[in-house]
């Protein structure tokens, strides 16, 4: 299993447009959401059955927001602005 701290794979554009995913979906965490909807396709979207893909799925959006939550600060820091809420 790689670290979090590993660049995973990345989907491709082309697995991406074979896997008819809406352009709001093609992120870094596609290589996961590709089979999550594959595991929920075949199992008549029953929630107890992907549970291991939902996680992954989930991880890595939970871990792609705390990056972004950390760049915004860093423009802010630099900006010398403070959060507003």
């Amino acid at each position: 299993m790689a670290s979090d701290s590993e660049e995973p794979r990345r989907a491709t554009r082309e697995e991406m447009r074979e896997a008819r995913l809406p352009l709001a979906y093609r992120d870094s965490c596609a290589h996961l959401l590709i089979p999550l909807n594959r595991c929920r396709t075949d199992n008549f979207f029953l929630p107890w059955k992907c549970v291991d893909e939902r996680h992954s799925y989930e991880k890595c959006q939970y871990l792609e927001f705390k990056k972004r939550v950390a760049k915004m600060d860093e423009l802010r820091e630099r900006k010398g602005g403070a959060r507003s809420n």
